[in-house]
């Protein structure tokens, strides 16, 4: 069967085409939340930067989440945005590729990222005494290059198999975004090689991240259980609270999402995808800066310096 050409495809992203209204009202919510997700994880970059008590390995992994995050939303919810309130909502191949690509490579970064910092915790709490020495600033820096690049790498390979695809007929994809089971699913060839690598690029980035998670909160309430002090176990369990918050919220959406026996083309399935994709993003910085006194502290701080900065402004004036 002959190729065509790659300029000359474009897809249709149908999304909740059937429900006008529904998509008026969720372009509302999703622009609320793409701004809250922009300012949140923006703000915690920011703060990690510029003060020296959050330059510590938990806050310079947290501040590549937020990098994340950003890259992650900008990839798809601006052009989501536009379709949504668009009559024509057609994406063209080079688009569609690209913003497919973006966002796999940030979901499975993500997923290392995760298990990377519960390794940290693991450290602080069961070898506090050599905390600094294990997790030295060259030893971060390589464990996030790492997690960047195996989640780049996995994109890469199941978006070079996605795009040798020939693709010969109406390429309507019923989905918000570009998402690569949807993409490969509209060939006109058989796509049992990619359905395999996206299984096993699923299991091993899903499963693998998840149980080194489970594995270092094993051994981290093995240790905080053997605290005498009460006070100290609080304090410890503190420590960990935000990233078991934040890796229930992501695992248990995309588990629940892609594990599901159910073939996502219901308007519940595509709603469950759009919770993953915004709302986890705009969760991660609440949920890390909740109850979280460095944090507070270093807004405090940030905010001060601007007051006087401004007040230093108006006197020269």
């Amino acid at each position: 069967m002959e190729r065509t050409n790659w300029t000359e495809i474009e897809f249709i992203l149908q999304g909740l085409s059937e429900y006008p209204r529904a998509e008026k009202f969720l372009s509302v919510i999703c622009l609320v939340m793409y701004l809250v997700i922009l300012l949140g994880n923006g703000t915690l970059i920011i703060l990690t930067l510029l003060d020296a008590r959050l330059h510590t390995p938990m806050y310079f992994f947290l501040g590549n989440l937020s990098f994340l995050d950003i890259w992650y939303t900008s990839s798809f919810i601006p052009s989501m945005l536009i379709h949504f309130l668009s009559e024509k909502k057609s994406i063209s191949f080079t688009r569609c590729v690209v913003q497919m690509s973006v966002s796999y490579t940030m979901g499975s970064t993500e997923c290392v990222l995760l298990a990377v910092m519960a390794y940290d915790r693991y450290v602080a709490i069961c070898i506090p005494l050599r905390y600094p020495i294990i997790m030295s600033k060259a030893l971060c820096i390589q464990m996030a290059a790492l997690s960047w690049g195996l989640g780049f790498l996995n994109s890469l390979t199941e978006t070079i198999l996605a795009v040798r695809l020939p693709f010969c007929g109406k390429n309507v994809i019923n989905h918000f975004v570009c998402e690569i089971l949807a993409f490969v699913k509209l060939a006109c060839t058989d796509i049992s090689l990619n359905e395999i690598t996206i299984m096993l690029g699923n299991v091993l980035f899903l499963f693998s991240p998840l149980l080194l998670i489970c594995a270092s909160y094993i051994f981290i309430l093995s240790t905080v259980l053997r605290i005498n002090s009460a006070e100290r176990r609080k304090k410890a369990f503190s420590t960990c609270s935000a990233h078991v918050t934040v890796v229930t919220v992501f695992y248990g959406t995309i588990l629940f999402m892609y594990m599901k026996p159910k073939s996502k083309d219901s308007a519940f399935d595509k709603l469950i995808t759009l919770f993953y994709g915004v709302v986890t993003p705009m969760l991660n910085p609440i949920i890390y800066s909740l109850r979280n006194t460095e944090v507070h502290g270093a807004m405090r701080k940030l905010m001060t310096r601007l007051v006087w900065e401004e007040r230093m402004r108006n006197l020269h004036l």
